[in-house]
């Protein structure tokens, strides 16, 4: 028994990163896992490995700004474990530059990953858990959706709009037994923090080392973050919707 058993947990963006790392973890806590990726090799290697260790796991090729791909998603988990009681809305891209060398392309891009798949996976989530009586939807913001950074301009938008779809979620759905909450990482080393480094032309490990500037004096481990979800996930939280849970090693409250 876990924290998570007989429950059905949606991760998007579970291929890779926080994603997998929640997919892995929610498993040994007992959920049965939908891991909902654009990665078909990579997901179906998580999917695989919770397999071999006993666990329960679909995966299911998914782009998340697509309402049909995400209902087919919610559709087959629904069919294949009967319900639906943690959504994690974890997807998402990160572009670096201000608004003068941002393309148009690259706003419409990262708000449509970054805010509006949580709209169309919660609109057919939703249901489902007031039907049963509640769930917990979990999204990914950041750090930077409660503070500004530089040279990131359409990635602090789409976050700061996350936080606050957060928390007016989590006031119409709280009557239906539904807590919604944020998770607010920061800097994390993942392949998407590398990947900033090569958009802004700096050798990453410089890049890791500017990162790791803050109290506890380093970057985040996709683990960490991954414990973060499971209380929002799990009945430990169950007095908690509507807030902004930040995991950042001190990042926010001022660094070193």
């Amino acid at each position: 028994m876990g924290a998570l058993a007989r429950k059905v947990a949606i991760i998007t963006g579970g291929a890779s990163g926080i994603g997998r790392a929640t997919a892995l973890l929610f498993a040994q806590q007992g959920a049965a896992v939908v891991i909902a990726d654009r990665n078909s090799e990579a997901g179906e290697v998580v999917a695989n490995e919770i397999l071999a260790g006993g666990g329960n796991a679909i995966f299911e090729s998914v782009d998340v700004t697509r309402s049909a791909d995400c209902r087919r998603v919610v559709d087959r988990a629904e069919q294949e474990f009967g319900g639906i009681h943690v959504l994690f809305n974890n997807a998402g891209v990160i572009r670096r530059a201000t608004i003068l060398d941002l393309p148009e392309a690259d706003w419409d891009l990262v708000m449509a990953v970054n805010v509006k798949s949580i709209f169309l996976m919660s609109r057919e989530v939703v249901p489902l858990m007031a039907r049963a009586g509640g769930g917990s939807i979990i999204n990914m913001g950041s750090g930077w959706g409660l503070a500004g950074g530089a040279k990131a301009a359409v990635y602090c938008a789409s976050k700061g709009a996350v936080v606050l779809l957060t928390k007016a979620m989590a006031i119409d759905h709280g009557p239906q037994g539904i807590r919604v909450n944020c998770l607010c990482p920061g800097d994390t080393d993942t392949g998407m923090l590398r990947n900033e480094a090569q958009q802004l032309g700096e050798a990453t490990e410089r890049f890791l080392a500017a990162s790791a500037h803050r109290p506890l004096g380093r970057v985040g481990k996709p683990e960490e973050i991954a414990q973060a979800a499971l209380y929002l996930a799990s009945d430990a939280s169950s007095f908690v919707t509507g807030t902004a849970l930040v995991v950042d090693g001190g990042g926010l409250a001022g660094s070193v």
